[in-house]
């Protein structure tokens, strides 16, 4: 990432003011209060956490656990340092301070070890010497007079609009952005959906600024990169553009530090992912990663593409190990002397995206797998070269970079895990994959190729009934409410469930008109599967008053 030239002064001052300053993880032994805390798991997540949790039968451990803060105050009062931020899933602190007072903590009994992110000031040192590329970049140009068919390429692509035409658009799924120039998403016509309050389209419930530590996050951080990838899932202008997902649900997170490349930033990503956790956040969307910065001491190579060394891949392994798909961008590096991935999307469990074109071409410029380990990445391309996005003024434009084929893919994936709830995050993963055109063939650049949720859907034997042929009514239900359905005498099943997925009531051979009762039902927001035979399945939301 280019840094602002009137940045040169400060950049030069501070260097010289802080020359010896080091970044530093320093790792705890244990967490004393572990079992209070998991004799008690809300006093650690919210409900929606860990019902999602249960439902994915995914057993809470001493990750969940929140850092010991008498550890952490012992660090913060401790001469010469600064807490930057934390880690309760790896257990860890990112600090800044001398060499000198960072390497004094080993001396206290509660820390474990210490990772300087300075490879040469660790015990065990790398001697590959090669630089990897910067975060993602992208270019926008502006465009004018375009058509949602243009736009619906992105989407066509993937056989999305198969899910679409029967209703699946990410309704009741959680994603969590992490990026950063959320500004103008509070005011643009594009994300009016998420604004006017209306519970069949998407919404935004909250977000965070992991850079400032402030709740604005629709404040100018010098880009509008996370606003324009938020459009690829999001955004709706009427006859011109849709998104991926616009039904979806969202937290925005800022992790990115548009002026400054550090490795901070991996440990503020990590704490956004914990954050979403906590939230019952289903899906992450991450255009960004991370290889080379400021500071050439701290520096990757491709040897540490393993995803299991670098601070922000551990994490989003362990993001994945509590139920949560993440889908990263594969990065912009393919056309450079340098090629391939960088972090986090050498992850194991990542769904790792790529670039074409409209034409399903190869980007040049998409990043190359395999991983330093020698596994498949990325994963799969989507759209990413002269695609359609919002942009930092509202309009529509075209763009270039995996940190937009990536999103629409999230998009996708959330429609479809909306099609099957059932469905673990890595079944979701899995199911991606398998459908994708290169899945017996992958190659270093396209992984397994291009995916098709139509086929996707048709396999797992489905119905390819449409939903305005059945009806729910009324959807805002007192105690009763009725099938109607243009299948007229024909049985079906009827399945209730939770917001977490809990079977509520179950009812077989049901025909058309019958009552059904949920009168017994809590206040809230339920999902109602009906099923017409082995190849007839269709899903609606009811509220219970």
């Amino acid at each position: 990432m280019q840094k602002k030239y009137y940045f040169y002064i400060f950049i030069f001052f501070q260097t010289c003011l802080f020359g010896q300053t080091e970044d530093a993880w320093v790792y705890f032994k244990n967490k004393p209060n572990a079992s209070s805390y998991l004799s008690n798991p809300i006093s650690m997540l919210t409900q929606k956490a860990l019902d999602r949790r249960s439902f994915h039968a995914i057993a809470l451990d001493e990750k969940d656990v929140p850092l010991e803060e008498m550890y952490v105050s012992e660090i913060a009062s401790s001469q010469g340092i600064i807490v930057k931020a934390r880690s309760k899933w790896l257990n860890a602190l990112h600090v800044q301070g001398t060499k000198k007072a960072i390497n004094q903590l080993l001396t206290l009994t509660s820390v474990d070890s210490i990772q300087f992110a300075n490879s040469s000031l660790n015990k065990s040192k790398n001697t590959n010497k090669k630089k990897l590329p910067n975060k993602f970049s992208t270019s926008l140009k502006e465009t004018s007079n375009l058509t949602y068919g243009n736009a619906g390429n992105q989407i066509q692509m993937l056989e999305g609009d198969y899910l679409h035409d029967l209703g699946f658009k990410g309704e009741n799924i959680l994603i969590a952005i992490l990026d950063s120039g959320f500004k103008g998403v509070e005011t643009f016509d594009a994300f009016s959906n998420l604004r006017d309050g209306q519970t069949e389209n998407g919404e935004i419930l909250g977000g965070y600024s992991f850079v400032s530590r402030s709740t604005d996050i629709y404040v100018n951080a010098g880009n509008t990169h996370g606003l324009s990838v938020l459009s690829t899932i999001a955004g709706i202008v009427e006859n011109e553009f849709q998104g991926t997902a616009p039904n979806a649900q969202f937290y925005l997170f800022s992790t990115e530090d548009h002026y400054n490349e550090t490795p901070l930033e991996e440990s503020l990503w990590v704490e956004a992912a914990e954050r979403a956790d906590s939230l019952g956040v289903s899906i992450i969307n991450t255009s960004l990663g991370y290889s080379e910065f400021d500071n050439a001491n701290y520096n990757y190579t491709y040897v540490h593409m393993n995803g299991s060394t670098t601070f922000i891949s551990r994490g989003a392994e362990l993001a994945a190990s509590r139920g949560i798909l993440l889908v990263t961008s594969a990065g912009n590096s393919g056309s450079s002397a340098w090629k391939y991935i960088t972090a986090p999307a050498d992850a194991p469990s990542v769904l790792t995206v790529g670039a074409v074109d409209e034409n399903e071409e190869i980007a040049n410029f998409s990043s190359f797998g395999p991983t330093a380990d020698g596994r498949v990445k990325p994963n799969v391309v989507a759209q990413g070269k002269n695609v359609y996005v919002i942009n930092g003024s509202g309009t529509i434009a075209t763009s270039n970079g995996t940190s937009f084929s990536g999103p629409i893919m999230t998009g996708m994936a959330a429609c479809l895990w909306q099609a099957f709830p059932n469905k673990t995050a890595q079944q979701i993963k899995s199911l991606i994959q398998e459908s994708s055109d290169l899945y017996n063939n992958p190659t270093e650049q396209r992984g397994y190729g291009i995916p098709n949720f139509k086929a996707i859907y048709s396999s797992l034997g489905v119905s390819k009934i449409k939903k305005s042929e059945v009806l729910l009514i009324p959807t805002l239900v007192n105690s009763t409410f009725q099938i109607k359905s243009s299948e007229l005498g024909k049985f079906c099943d009827v399945e209730i469930m939770d917001v977490s997925g809990k079977k509520m009531k179950c009812i077989d051979r049901v025909l058309p008109n019958r009552e059904v009762d949920i009168s017994n039902f809590k206040t809230g927001v339920y999902f109602v599967r009906i099923n017409f035979g082995t190849e007839e399945e269709l899903f609606f939301k009811i509220v219970k008053k």
